[in-house]
């Protein structure tokens, strides 16, 4: 096995709450959530109690006023990239492991810098005088996955760890097994007693390979301080984001979109020269006290240096009450947040053939009716048809929560094509003209033969059900119980009954 290679590794602790606060500042507790678990939090939640791993439930008891912010991985992806390219005015080469983390070969800052421990300090020092970035730690070892763990050994007072040559494995031992990030192998080791890097690196090399396979050596090698894997350097992405900058700062919205045509030219023309082409547009606006507006303005097409000019405009225009513009306009940054190769781009509109005049007559009704004046229908998350119809601003990216996550007792595909604004009363009684009703156990009274729909009586040729719904059970006051039953009449319609309550009622229609 290769000798592992000096690394230097960057850690910017709780960085999914980094980037949102640098994108949305503000002073509240927060927590980031994925899978209803706290993966990142602030200072501010920590000093409450809460902590990464804890249940959101668990999170919430111990701080009440807690701001609870879903993961976004894009977010951090996009703000953690100006980072890095700061970091290699300093020292080329960087290597994003993930978000908030990323590692560079130690031998060439090194050298330049007068040794390790000083190239970690230099590159932390040029971090805190560009950016505002708490916390921030390096560590430098034999190794990547030693050289994270060095970091994260750091303390406030001194964020820079050295790991001498050839000492990794001591370094590591005392360290739990969690530190190799497989929970299922901390598990089964626990369950051996082992409970320390160091107990699993003097496993046998055979004994490891047999119970554990080849993924089991690796994570053996990294506890035995052989890290072999290397630093792969990225290769920096063009510069495609542009940025006007107004002194004094400007209130008239004409103003700066005049402002921004050259800069439009040069955004469009950037991306021309990689053969680009942008399909969503990010637009970020800051104030000279400090207020921000961003959006992400899509793009049935392609744009162009006018659209992204009237995007800009459309922006300062769509409130009338917008901070930015009040305090004066003192800096623009367009980037793009979604790009398409233009030999392959197809664009469309409303699922067909692309019209840049229907994008454009939109916009301008969006841009004197306000953001909202222009919908358009998006697939939601929810049990119930009425949840899942969500619409969506005209021109913003359809992030629906929920959409693609298992709801348990939401429909099946297919969905009906007819669903009711809101669901309508309906009879459906029994063969003996009783009334059909569902019991405490789930079961029907009596098989439904027949469905009264507007006064129209429909004979029932066959049905299927009941799927119960139920929810919140914990909440008296929102709590749900209801029965779903899809029926079909001798006319051959389809139909989405809910019993809820011993009433019926209508809920969608299959067409």
């Amino acid at each position: 096995m290769p000798a592992p290679v000096r690394s230097l590794v960057l850690w910017f602790p709780d960085w999914p709450v980094t980037a949102l606060l640098r994108e949305r500042p503000g002073q509240s507790p927060v927590a980031v959530v994925h899978a209803n678990t706290v993966v990142a939090c602030s200072a501010a939640a920590r000093a409450d109690g809460v902590r990464r791993g804890q249940r959101r439930r668990d999170a919430q008891a111990r701080c009440p006023r807690l701001q609870v912010v879903p993961a976004d991985p894009g977010r951090d992806q996009r703000v953690f990239a100006p980072i890095v390219a700061r970091i290699e005015q300093s020292a080329p080469g960087v290597q994003i492991i993930r978000p908030g983390l990323c590692a560079l070969r130690a031998r060439g800052p090194a050298r330049y810098y007068g040794g390790e421990n000083a190239a970690a300090c230099e590159i932390l020092d040029v971090l805190a005088e560009h950016e505002d970035l708490p916390g921030v730690r390096a560590g430098v070892a034999d190794g990547p996955f030693t050289a994270e763990q060095a970091a994260r050994a750091t303390r406030a007072d001194a964020p820079v760890r050295v790991v001498p040559v050839g000492e990794a494995a001591a370094f590591l031992a005392p360290l739990p097994v969690t530190a190799l990030g497989d929970a299922d192998l901390a598990h089964l080791l626990g369950r051996l007693g082992v409970h320390t890097l160091g107990g699993f690196a003097a496993l046998d090399v055979e004994r490891v390979r047999e119970r554990f396979g080849p993924h089991g050596l690796r994570l053996h090698a990294l506890a035995a301080g052989a890290d072999s894997q290397p630093v792969t350097p990225r290769t920096p992405p063009p510069d495609l984001d542009r940025e006007v900058a107004f002194e004094p700062a400007v209130d008239v919205a004409e103003q700066v979109a005049f402002g921004m045509r050259i800069a439009a030219d040069e955004f469009i023309a950037g991306l021309g020269a990689v053969d680009l082409v942008c399909t969503e547009l990010r637009v970020q606006l800051r104030s000279e006290r400090g207020e921000r507006s961003e959006r992400v303005w899509l793009h049935p097409g392609a744009f162009d240096a006018a659209a992204v000019v009237d995007r800009v405009r459309w922006q300062l225009a769509e409130d009338a009450q917008n901070r930015v513009l009040r305090s004066g306009v003192a800096h623009v940054r367009i980037s793009p947040d979604a790009v398409d190769a233009a030999s392959h781009h197809q664009p469309a509109v409303f699922g067909s053939a692309g019209d840049e005049r229907v994008h454009h007559a939109l916009s301008r009704v969006q841009a004197m009716l306000g953001h909202r004046g222009v919908l358009t229908p998006a697939v939601g998350g929810g049990r119930w048809l009425s949840e899942r119809q969500v619409l969506v601003p005209w021109g913003d990216r359809p992030r629906v929560d929920g959409g693609d996550r298992p709801w348990p007792g939401s429909l099946p595909a297919p969905a009906p094509a007819t669903v009711f604004a809101q669901p309508y009363p309906v009879d459906v009684t029994a063969a003996g003209g009783g009334v059909v009703v569902v019991d405490e156990r789930g079961t029907l009274t009596a098989p439904p033969a027949q469905l009264t729909e507007a006064g129209r009586r429909r004979r029932i040729m066959s049905w299927a059900g009941p799927w119960t719904v139920d929810e919140r059970g914990w909440d008296a006051v929102r709590a749900r119980r209801a029965h779903r039953f899809q029926v079909v009449d001798a006319e051959q319609n389809a139909w989405l009954l809910v019993c809820e309550d011993g009433h019926w009622a209508a809920e969608a229609r299959y067409d």
